[in-house]
């Protein structure tokens, strides 16, 4: 995503007051998106120029290259950019990372919480970094099924821990909204290398995801 400004702020860097958050994007993919979209609307029966559906097209093509920008982003160089020499070689755990990502075989969102963990072997990372892995890869058309699979291999690729352990827990709107309906579900999956291969050590995980602080 690059070149056009998505805000109104000011574009001299001198009148910015404080943080300014600002949005690029692509603008010949957001035009060729949002061509496809008047059309989309249109076949649907909609009146792509009535007042509502005006600007629908260009939004929906920004939110689009939002939702997927993981595609441009590199989780392996997240990681390596805040790795650090550390002789601690206990459990490493990250829970309640919410996850929002688009279903490929739909293109509806599912949403919910992963929880990641790491035994390091001489090198620990940015506590911040696990979850922008978590969102590099669920940026992206995705199943959930390999959403988990990405982000362990990943860590354990990049960091080369004793092991790496990751559970994801999401709700479907393909399922809820369409199809089979059932709106209480939620899948969960897991993923597991090296030392949390066993048992005693995966036990300890799945304790610690499910323990509270209260």
């Amino acid at each position: 995503m690059d070149t056009i400004m998505e805000t109104n702020f000011p574009l001299n860097e001198e009148e910015i007051d404080g943080y300014v958050k600002i949005d690029r994007y692509n603008p010949e993919k957001i035009a060729r998106i949002a061509g496809h979209y008047t059309e989309i609307l249109e076949l649907l029966g909609e009146d792509p120029s009535r007042q509502g559906l005006l600007k629908t097209p260009e939004r929906v093509a920004k939110a689009l290259q939002y939702l997927t920008h993981g595609y441009d982003l590199d989780a392996a160089e997240i990681l390596r950019g805040a790795m650090f020499e550390e002789e601690y070689s206990q459990m490493v755990v990250v829970k309640d990372i919410e996850v929002y990502s688009m279903c490929e075989h739909h293109m509806l969102p599912f949403f919910g919480k992963a929880h990641v963990a790491y035994i390091p072997n001489g090198h620990i990372v940015g506590l911040s970094k696990i979850p922008r892995v978590v969102d590099i890869f669920a940026r992206r058309l995705q199943v959930q099924e390999r959403l988990t699979n990405e982000i362990r291999d990943c860590i354990q690729d990049t960091l080369n821990p004793v092991g790496v352990a990751v559970v994801i827990e999401c709700k479907h709107l393909c399922m809820c909204m369409r199809g089979v309906q059932k709106q209480n579900s939620v899948t969960t999956t897991s993923a597991f290398t090296g030392e949390f291969a066993h048992e005693r050590t995966r036990n300890e995980f799945l304790r610690l995801i499910t323990a509270s602080l209260d």
